[in-house]
């Protein structure tokens, strides 16, 4: 596949602009600005960023508990996003739902959810809905290793096959369920054979490369665009930070079992670290045009945060509002 210089900046602006900003996260969290569960992305912006590079405005995605990072690739409002965070009334979900109930409709945004697995079937929905229509849609659920323990699933996959739906089931594998390696707790073998059973297209990708996420994804959208879905794709990464938070370590609190050797070989995976090194080396984007491209971020970043600091809590009063029965 052939590049312009456009696609390599994009790609490279956008995966900083998702560790800059759950970076800014870590001290709000640390000292108690910021009290809503954070399950930092830092680490895995490749996948979302690379994916989403090749989905257009009206394509769907869903999230799971780790989704700040799906909700930027697609478009979503930064400055919402941290509003959402601090669980301002001009956050995303007008401060109600927090880091782990994240939406915006207008870009495709169509939710984000802590339940494991809990947004795979509605994403399914979505893909009906689009086939039913024909409106083009191709929708991306995204989702961690964990959920591959979950039923759901697997009748997901089951269904979406039955109907060709044009569904992209993007599982990002990071090596543990919560603090379960996932080597204890399903057979050795890749997560991407369980769509193998019901005829699906799968892919297993490098998910730290984003230029090999943007290639196999450009493949598996187009898929599905021409009705030929669905598709089932595992991309093998690593979360830099703790299940929820910055760190299971902190305030006496030991939960991280991850070897401190394997966290090292990781971090010198870093999916950034990596492409910024490819661009220069090899001429595509020069070291200047890159630190242009990190102030600009940090700048947003920053303006963001003041944003959500400034912005006003929901009320009181204000409690039962948007609430259904």
């Amino acid at each position: 596949m052939s590049y312009g210089i456009k696609i390599f900046e994009y790609l490279f602006r956008i995966m900083l602009r998702i560790r800059l900003c759950e970076e800014s996260l870590v001290a709000p969290i640390l000292n108690g600005e910021v009290r809503t569960p954070c399950h930092l992305y830092s680490g895995q912006e490749a996948i979302a960023v690379g994916l989403c590079a090749n989905l257009k405005k009206e394509d769907y995605i869903f999230g799971c508990h780790r989704s700040h990072g799906h909700f930027l690739a697609k478009g979503g409002s930064m400055k919402e996003m941290i509003a959402e965070i601090h669980c301002r009334e001009t956050g995303s979900s007008r401060g109600r739902g927090g880091s782990m109930h994240l939406i915006d409709p207008n870009v495709g945004m169509m939710g984000s959810a802590p339940i494991v697995a809990g947004t795979i079937s509605l994403a399914v929905g979505a893909a009906l809905a689009s086939t039913i229509r024909k409106d083009g849609r191709v929708t991306v659920s995204f989702f961690g290793d964990g959920a591959v323990g979950e039923g759901v699933v697997y009748e997901s996959l089951n269904f979406a096959a039955l109907k060709k739906l044009p569904i992209i089931f993007a599982c990002e594998n990071n090596l543990y369920a919560t603090h379960m390696p996932i080597r204890e707790c399903r057979v050795d073998q890749p997560i991407s054979r369980i769509a193998d059973p019901f005829g699906i297209e799968t892919y297993s990708v490098d998910g730290n490369n984003v230029l090999q996420v943007y290639e196999a994804s450009n493949q598996a959208v187009e898929t599905c665009r021409i009705g030929n879905g669905p598709v089932f794709m595992e991309f093998m990464t690593y979360r830099f930070r703790g299940h929820v938070g910055p760190d299971d370590n902190i305030q006496g609190c030991h939960t991280d079992i991850r070897p401190k050797e394997e966290i090292a070989t990781w971090m010198e995976k870093d999916p950034i670290k990596i492409f910024e090194k490819y661009l220069v080396e090899h001429h595509l984007v020069d070291k200047d045009r890159l630190k242009r491209i990190k102030d600009e971020v940090m700048a947003e970043v920053q303006v963001a945060e003041s944003f959500a600091k400034n912005s006003l809590s929901p009320r009181q009063e204000e409690l039962m509002e948007y609430v259904f029965a």
